[in-house]
């Protein structure tokens, strides 16, 4: 299953699981520890008194009691001392342990917090990198559904310098004079998009094979997917794990040739195999799609394929940061 990103309230998400960063004795904190202590009712404090001390990075698990979350997930994050006393590996050992638990507990999703950047004062960017890094490791071989939940925008920035790349492609790039009120607009229908602007010039093309050429002909969606995959050499399984695309929904499109996906579907896979522009272009046309300079979304994703860049985690962190929907999830 997928790796998503959201604002939201904690306490109201309907997953199998959530996080909850606790103090070593179990001790009620103030924010979202006493959110979720309030949410869930109080059966959880007088679960938590017979539990036994956790040290930094482990964890305990108990019923969600109230929530609709059917299960909290506990555990101590590393307070931030400059970076002298492991911090950075401990917080590493928190996200893994969380996500061993939910394995070792069949759960199927979780979501989790931005650990230890609140009061314990742990670097954002270095928080994010760190929950990016174990988070993609993890799930690259399990089907589980794992959520960010972040509360501002500010603190999910992954890297400043590339937010600003990002901004200066798109400003260079954008055709309509209303680029922040664009921005700013996550609800865009995406089903039945069909743009000729694909036609427009763009750099670092790879001259198509003329047997691509051929083959493409008629192709469904599904069907061009298939031979992109058997060209890359990839299993599927691999493809949709690169892809942040749950098995179940893989599955349905393998099985039904003129299966339709939507658009950030399509522009996942792109991102998955690794294709240029113009296999880009030729993928987004079999389902009706085409990239458009006048949106910012299909602006970021040209922009990662021309600078060869094929990390699909990195580039929701993005689109997360433009208010633009996430590949994928």
């Amino acid at each position: 299953m997928p790796f998503d990103i959201i604002r939201s309230d904690i306490t109201q998400l309907d997953v199998d699981a959530i996080v909850n960063t606790v103090k070593p004795n179990f001790e009620a904190g103030p924010g979202v520890d006493s959110a979720i202590h309030h949410a869930a009712g109080p059966q959880l404090a007088r679960t938590l008194s017979e539990l036994r001390h956790l040290d930094v990075s482990e964890v305990a698990i108990t019923p969600g009691f109230n929530l609709k979350a059917r299960y909290i997930i506990h555990t101590v994050g590393p307070h931030w001392e400059g970076g002298i006393e492991e911090e950075e590996k401990l917080l590493a050992e928190c996200y893994n342990n969380i996500l061993k638990c939910v394995v070792s507990n069949n759960l199927d999703s979780v979501a989790i917090p931005l650990i230890s950047t609140g009061f314990h004062r742990f670097p954002k960017e270095k928080a994010l990198k760190i929950a990016m890094a174990v988070i993609q490791r993890f799930i690259v071989k399990r089907d589980i559904q794992v959520t960010l939940v972040v509360y501002d925008s500010t603190s999910y920035i992954l890297s400043q310098k590339l937010v600003m790349f990002v901004q200066n492609y798109i400003t260079s790039r954008f055709s309509e004079p209303n680029l922040d009120s664009l921005m700013n607009e996550r609800s865009m229908s995406f089903e039945n998009e069909v743009t000729s602007s694909y036609q427009q010039s763009r750099s670092r093309r790879r001259a198509r094979n003329i047997d691509d050429i051929v083959a493409m002909r008629e192709e469904t969606f599904s069907q061009r997917l298939i031979r992109y995959i058997d060209r890359s050499g990839l299993t599927d399984s691999a493809v949709y794990h690169k892809a942040n695309i749950d098995r179940r929904l893989f599955s349905k499109i393998r099985s039904n040739v003129n299966y339709q996906p939507s658009k950030p579907t399509v522009l996942a896979f792109v991102i998955a195999l690794e294709l240029n522009l113009d296999d880009t272009h030729d993928l987004l046309l079999s389902a009706g799609y085409a990239l458009s300079s006048s949106h910012v979304l299909d602006l970021i994703i040209e922009y990662f394929i021309e600078e060869k860049k094929y990390d699909i985690m990195e580039i929701n962190t993005i689109l997360f940061h433009f208010n633009q929907p996430l590949l994928g999830s």
